[in-house]
């Protein structure tokens, strides 16, 4: 059996279309159908459920997916491992990524490395739960991922700190608190809430819970900027990580907590002593590369109490 039909399945899963799946993988939508067809037929088991809306998994799909992904995993290690024995510069690096990171470090990470190693390419995962990401980079699916410290999988991981962020809260520049510093905590239940899906994770509101106060939450969003928007046309407040509001584009008004609360981020893989040199690079590159364009990150003032 192939690998790419099993990397074909899968991605047809994750796109929910056979179009979807062949316009990213440069395939045709008979080939991708194709190869469907072929793999449900060497397993002797049906894959997926075809309708007008589109495909999903069967059960027999579902079960079968964890060893799909196995499968390519290993295939990517594998390659992986033969580009460092022959002593190539080249090589596939999967990285997971939240939006923060994605926006405001990624684009001048990935253009400085590529001057230096212009062969190695790079598949980007994005997410916004620390769970997700996590259990990506510990399946295989990522070889590395960047992520909010700390988080329950730590002590699976092998992780490497880079920056210290603040949590802050938004507003319009034109709102009633604009400019008070440090914002007062009691005014958190006071004005409409814009909040961002955290799923499993527990950031924002233990700042909530620390002060003992239950927001108006008007909005639940998936995306950072979608609250950035939301916060400048004044809709709500928000709390959102410093690194996003950094070269922000839209005008917002921001505060401190009276207690300074933090998220730490770092970069993370399975094994630090099983990478790929292409993966190893990368990682040194992305730790260079933060300490030198974000050196405050590490330099702010201890947490204290008011």
């Amino acid at each position: 059996m192939s690998v790419t039909k099993y990397q074909i399945f899968l991605k047809t899963v994750e796109k929910g279309s056979f179009t979807a799946a062949a316009r990213e993988m440069n395939f045709t939508q008979s080939g991708v159908s194709h190869a469907i067809s072929s793999l449900e037929e060497e397993l002797g088991v049906t894959l997926l459920v075809r309708s007008h809306g589109g495909v999903t998994p069967t059960a027999d799909g579902r079960a079968l997916t964890p060893y799909f992904e196995e499968m390519c995993a290993l295939q990517h290690r594998l390659e992986q491992h033969a580009a460092d024995l022959r002593g190539l510069e080249t090589g596939l690096v999967r990285v997971a990524t939240f939006t923060s990171v994605s926006e405001k470090w990624l684009p001048g990470m990935l253009k400085t490395f590529q001057e230096q190693y212009p062969r190695i390419e790079f598949e980007l995962l994005p997410s916004n739960f620390n769970n997700e990401i996590s259990d990506w980079i510990l399946r295989g699916k990522a070889d590395c991922g960047f992520i909010s410290l700390p988080t329950p999988a730590e002590k699976y991981l092998d992780c490497w700190l880079l920056q210290r962020d603040q949590w802050k809260v938004i507003m319009p520049c034109d709102h009633p608190m604009a400019g008070r510093q440090p914002f007062p905590p009691e005014a958190l239940a006071q004005y409409p809430m814009i909040l961002l899906d955290e799923g499993d994770d527990y950031e924002i509101q233990a700042i909530f819970d620390h002060y003992h106060i239950q927001p108006q939450i008007q909005y639940t969003v998936q995306q950072d900027q979608t609250i950035l928007a939301m916060v400048s046309s004044g809709l709500g407040i928000s709390i959102m990580e410093e690194l996003m509001l950094h070269r922000c584009a839209y005008p917002l008004a921001s505060s401190t907590l009276p207690r300074v609360f933090h998220r730490d981020i770092g970069i993370c893989v399975k094994d630090k002593n099983a990478l790929s040199h292409s993966t190893q690079v990368f990682i040194d590159h992305v730790r260079r590369w933060v300490l030198w364009n974000f050196p405050e990150g590490w330099n702010a003032p201890r947490p204290q109490e008011r």
